[in-house]
């Protein structure tokens, strides 16, 4: 927890251009005392932004980071709701993004090496990265819920399969802001069928997240982990996911890991079929209770490094905690950030 004393934290937006041109941007921290550990850098998931590791609890991960000496950098991929709304793969955001995101972290700082904290899509897109060489200035890998093999619920894996085709054929785009405006015929039929089935709380985006994203009365996290002050501002914290997305993740469900879909030579068509092209500890993370990712997800990754280079990388079960709680969650920095901490501190 920060001392009682900590310099309130201020913010850079640092803009940088993405390998194909797209406009990306981090977020810088500062405030307080130098830095003493370097950088690292945190990475959202789909239809989020940057702004999802700082929710209104008393110690979010920034905090935790900046007042364990870390220069905190967040990273608006080409995924972020503050970024134009764009029919982006994970193919993109692991040529594009991620690689020029840690150059401009790197050219920045000086630093010779980046540390980073991925999380849902930020991770498996980070992840595609990783394996493909593309960010080979980063050594430590903090990688929350899902990353190589995905594993979703049964459920999920119908919706996927038989709903967003369906979709598809009326939109480009689902949005969970469609429980506080529905501007489209199909954003009033969605939100009429959640409203039917999600029973779970008052608040209408909340509701959206879960249909939207995976299997569950919440899906992404448990409510009993959430603040009250939390469970109302992510209702501002979610909009636009393209079907592109969902049409890739539905490919890697069914293949049981990350395939890449746009063809690009620089990426690996499966990318568990081939050896990593990093040097990067990992350390995987999952909520025992995710009902988004199944924690089977992380546990399989785990086994496929640990095969490949046993004992140096690590695997952390988190009990209690679903998808997204794991940063948001209240009791979060009691529970998860000393452990995430631990990670990133850990020598080779």
């Amino acid at each position: 927890m920060p001392p009682a004393d900590a310099v309130a934290p201020s913010t850079q937006t640092v803009e940088f251009a993405s390998r194909d041109g797209f406009t990306c941007n981090l977020i810088h921290v500062t405030g307080g005392a130098p830095a003493t550990r370097g950088p690292v850098l945190l990475v959202h998931g789909a239809g989020v932004r940057a702004n999802i590791f700082r929710a209104p609890v008393q110690t979010t991960i920034v905090d935790a980071l900046r007042a364990h000496g870390y220069d905190v950098w967040l990273e608006n991929w080409r995924a972020s709701i503050d970024l134009p709304a764009n029919r982006w793969t994970l193919d993109q955001a692991a040529l594009y993004d991620h690689p020029a995101a840690v150059d401009t972290v790197v050219r920045e700082t000086g630093a010779d090496s980046v540390k980073a904290i991925i999380h849902c899509q930020g991770s498996t897109s980070f992840m595609m990265s990783a394996i493909a060489g593309l960010v080979p200035r980063v050594d430590v890998v903090v990688a929350n819920a899902v990353s190589l093999h995905p594993v979703i619920p049964g459920v999920s894996r119908t919706k996927l399969k038989y709903a967003v085709p369906l979709v598809r054929r009326f939109t480009d785009y689902l949005d969970p802001r469609w429980g506080l405006e529905q501007p489209t015929a199909v954003a009033k039929m969605v939100n009429m069928f959640v409203q039917a089935t999600h029973h779970e709380c008052d608040n209408p985006v909340c509701k959206q997240v879960s249909f939207t994203y995976g299997t569950g009365f919440p899906a992404l996290w448990r409510h009993e982990n959430l603040n009250d002050a939390t469970h109302q501002w992510l209702s501002n914290e979610f909009a636009r996911v393209p079907l592109t997305f969902f049409d890739q993740i539905s490919r890697c469900v069914e293949r049981g890991n990350l395939l890449a879909v746009e063809g690009h030579p620089e990426l690996p068509a499966d990318f568990a079929a081939v050896t990593p092209e990093t040097d990067a500890r990992f350390a995987f993370f999952a909520g025992e209770k995710n009902l988004c990712f199944l924690p089977e997800s992380q546990v399989r990754t785990f086994n496929h490094f640990n095969r490949l280079r046993p004992g140096f990388h690590s695997l952390r079960l988190i009990p209690e905690y679903g998808h997204l709680d794991v940063f948001m969650g209240q009791h979060a920095a009691r529970d998860v950030f000393p452990l995430m901490l631990q990670e990133l501190d850990r020598s080779h």
